[in-house]
């Protein structure tokens, strides 16, 4: 195989560092161990020069060399004199008919790579934190909650474990995330979780789809990233010009209003969580009874002592995988916990 060489470009300059700087970049180069040889020359001042070394690597075997300038842009230096100084000397050499291959790059350019130094630079003057150290900081963010949740996972087990035990392996996430956000080892025993649920859950995230909710605080609480890795997205309609202009037409809950406009535009084999409002909850069912809806999965956990806990009964009755909280409790939270259990498992599921 030919041996290839490439070599950097300097300008050249009275003090040191420039060279030493042209130096470091090549020694990084030469460490990444993707060339044979990585080497430098300069235009002026500095040595060797661009033809003293060309006819060095070509004495040395090379029979791939390519010149990159270590400019920024385009100038008179890049763009004529440096491929003239390599034109002439490879007729000199007569390169062409021993098989020797010079190549000349572009300068450095408007790379994005570039951009982010000078942005880490910059921030760095203003005392501001770089994107790598964010990084850190939230990697360290992260390792702490990790080991909180399991912490809490540690005491929740044992409170909730007679329950745990009767309940099929799959329905034990959901189950523990709920107890966990609540800090009520009651919940274990409130969660109804219909047997398809969480198949349906499962396949209806990784296969993107719809992820309807009824406030905006349940849609707050989802990772909207974790769930676009699916290809799927979410929609609130509660503040939706269109809701309030029907809820005013038909006299009827914003939230009541919101939901039908989502059955609408169409909710089939989408994931609904409904964590607030009952009347919303009840919509749907009346939608799903008429044949007007058929989503995959209703995840039910409205709060409160008017129609709360009247509404879901109504959801479990329905011929459509569903979890709910039996009684008044819930609340969005709730419905979040049972969605992000869901999502966990469909991650783990594909792999993510």
């Amino acid at each position: 195989m030919d041996k290839t060489c490439v070599i950097l470009i300097g300008h050249g300059s009275k003090l040191s560092y420039n060279k030493e700087t042209i130096e470091k970049l090549a020694e990084t180069l030469r460490k990444r161990s993707k060339f044979d040889r990585v080497e430098i020359c300069f235009m002026v001042r500095n040595k060797p020069a661009i033809p003293e070394l060309l006819e060095k690597v070509v004495e040395q075997g090379m029979k791939k060399i390519v010149f990159i300038p270590t400019f920024l842009a385009q100038g008179v230096h890049t763009k004529y004199e440096i491929p003239e100084i390599l034109k002439a000397k490879q007729e000199e050499l007569g390169l062409k008919a021993k098989g020797v291959k010079v190549s000349y790059g572009e300068p450095l350019g408007s790379d994005e790579r570039i951009a982010e130094i000078i942005e880490e630079k910059a921030l760095k003057i203003l005392g501001q934190k770089t994107k790598e150290e964010t990084k850190v900081l939230e990697s360290g963010k992260l390792a702490a909650s990790t080991n909180m949740y399991k912490t809490s996972m540690s005491i929740i087990r044992p409170l909730i474990s007679d329950t745990i035990k009767k309940a099929p392996e799959t329905h034990v996430p959901i189950i523990e995330r709920v107890v966990h956000t609540t800090a009520d080892p009651e919940f274990a025993n409130l969660v109804v979780i219909d047997e398809k649920a969480v198949e349906a859950g499962v396949a209806a995230i990784r296969a993107g789809a719809k992820i309807i909710t009824d406030v905006k605080m349940v849609s707050a609480g989802i990772n909207q990233a974790r769930v676009k890795r699916f290809g799927g997205q979410i929609f609130t309609y509660l503040d939706d010009d269109r809701v309030i202009k029907l809820a005013k037409q038909e006299s009827t809950t914003r939230s009541a209003a919101a939901m039908r406009l989502a059955i609408k535009d169409g909710l089939d084999n989408s994931i609904v969580a409904i964590g607030n409002a009952p009347t919303a909850a009840f919509e749907l069912v009346e939608a799903v009874k008429q044949g007007l809806a058929k989503p995959a999965l209703i995840i039910a956990t409205p709060v409160g002592y008017v129609g709360a806990a009247e509404s879901k009964e109504e959801v479990a009755s329905l011929p459509v995988p569903f979890v709910i909280i039996r009684g008044p409790k819930g609340g969005s939270a709730l419905a979040v916990a049972v969605f992000n259990a869901l999502l966990g498992m469909a991650e783990k599921e594909a792999g993510i």
